[in-house]
């Protein structure tokens, strides 16, 4: 049995069987990131003493177990706090930072009998589509290695599809799960914002953040879902909903749902790859008996502007606190405080970060926060009425996840603006708060995975899953695996 290549859900039920142990499954995983981690840089900190420790406590519970990942190994985006693990956000300003506590998600995989290996590379707060930003150096595409992974939880994309763990939990704020799911061949998803808790996830944009799984396939989402939804009092925006039974739902039945392809996102921009590969989702889901219709989606040329203003806005609030008085790191040499703070920002932000905290700041100075962030709450809301229309009209929204497959590492920093309009499948999910997955659909020419994206209504995870469920039982992208990251 070649553990790596087992969905998180095969690898439980055979940990359950008493077929693998909690022990080889975690010694599998740990030798997978040390022969590949040198070369794709997907992991930060690899707790493995910690891991091997925590599989024997388990070990001793599996026949008690009642969750279907009990004993089967992940990682963390290094953007969510662990409890005496080091959680850097991938910069340099929080150098060494420890957290004293655990994010919620944290204990509620450890209910469910997670095993953490360690802290996945990112892009520097989140804050990139490529996970070049990074402060410790890029991640690189386990499918091309002259390739971006996607951002900015391209580490978290990266070990799943390298089989350096068997899920990922990484955070979505405009794109950042789903992206990097398309570029690396993998399913990641996005959930409704409130659904999962923010507690304990750095924030980039408070208003948009949602921390959700990176895996094989839809099942496995579903069963992570389960274990991570639900109310939270440390966090204010969390809500009450129907949760606890996504992987239950999986049926694989579509018949009467109607799916919608906006007009919009089809049009110029978008490789003829991608969109053929996209599209062909809508036959295989068109054939189990789905109804597919084109509707308008007219604002697609606001969601990109509204979505930079917005979260740079936020950025510039939330990055405030990084000033090297309370933790991280702190320049040397500085005479007052306003030089410590200058000196501390400039040395310790890299220049992605320093970009959106300058046109954060712009946008909410006096004379121009009318013009610009009051609009694009105005805007936002537009988006939002655009979403009812269209769920008025159908059960789930299925559009590309990029415009193209992954561009070579480089390409996207030399041209910040060309990599902000890469999200602009993406963004609007966020500003509306929706649910959205991206899943394997795909490869062009180059041999490069191509990713659709479905997207559902508020609490729609059942629905949108079932649908992805569906068209995985058909298919065999998400079981495609890369063969070492030669270029194609």
């Amino acid at each position: 049995m070649e553990l790596t290549k087992l969905t998180a859900l095969e690898l439980g039920a055979a940990i359950k069987r008493g077929e693998v142990s909690v022990r080889q499954a975690v010694q599998a995983a740990l030798d997978s990131i040390s022969a590949q981690n040198k070369r794709l840089n997907a992991f930060l900190t690899v707790t493995g003493e910690r891991a091997l420790e925590r599989a024997e406590q388990l070990q001793a519970g599996v026949k008690h177990a009642q969750s279907p990942l009990y004993g089967v190994p992940m990682a963390l985006k290094d953007n969510i706090c662990t409890k005496g693990v080091k959680t850097s956000c991938a910069s340099k300003i929080l150098g060494d930072f420890t957290p004293p506590y655990d994010a919620d998600v944290v204990e509620r995989l450890a209910r469910a009998g997670a095993v953490s290996l360690g802290k996945l590379n990112m892009d520097e707060f989140a804050m990139g589509s490529t996970s070049e930003t990074s402060f410790y150096g890029p991640v690189k595409n386990p499918w091309d290695l002259q390739r971006v992974p996607g951002g900015s939880s391209g580490g978290a994309a990266a070990a799943v599809a390298a089989g350096m763990g068997w899920y990922a939990i990484g955070s979505d704020t405009g794109g950042s799960i789903r992206q990097p799911a398309s570029y690396c061949g993998v399913t990641g998803m996005k959930p409704t914002y409130g659904s999962v808790s923010r507690y304990g996830l750095i924030a980039y944009a408070s208003s948009l953040d949602q921390i959700g799984p990176l895996c094989r396939d839809a099942a496995d989402c579903a069963a992570i879902l389960d274990a991570l939804m639900g109310r939270d009092p440390k966090d204010s925006t969390s809500l009450d909903g129907p949760y606890g039974n996504l992987l239950h739902g999986l049926t694989g039945d579509v018949r009467g749902r109607t799916i919608g392809l906006p007009i919009q996102c089809f049009g110029d921009g978008l490789d003829s790859e991608v969109k053929a590969a996209v599209l062909a989702v809508a036959d295989v889901l068109k054939a189990r008996g789905a109804q597919v219709v084109e509707l308008p989606f007219p604002v697609m040329e606001y969601v990109v502007p509204t979505y930079y203003i917005i979260a740079a806005a936020e950025a510039s609030s939330n990055l405030s606190r990084f000033d090297g008085i309370k933790y991280g790191w702190r320049a040397e040499g500085c005479q007052g405080l306003g030089e410590l703070y200058r000196k501390t920002r400039t040395q310790g932000f890299g220049s992605e970060v320093k970009r959106r905290i300058l046109l954060g700041t712009f946008v909410l100075s006096s004379g121009y926060y009318d013009a610009y962030y009051k609009k694009a709450l105005q805007a936002k809301a537009v988006i939002k009425e655009a979403f009812d229309r269209a769920f008025a009209r159908c059960d789930l929204l299925l559009t590309p996840v990029a415009p193209a497959t992954a561009p070579k590492l480089g390409e996207s920093l030399s041209d910040p603006l060309q990599m902000y309009l890469s999200d602009v499948y993406t963004v609007s999910v966020n500003l509306a708060g929706l649910p959205g997955l991206s899943m394997p659909c795909g490869f062009d020419g180059k041999g490069l995975p191509i990713g659709a994206q479905l997207i559902g209504p508020h609490f729609g995870e059942g629905v949108l899953l079932n649908a992805a469920h569906a068209f995985q039982k058909d298919t065999d992208y998400h079981k495609r695996t890369p063969k070492g990251g030669e270029p194609a």
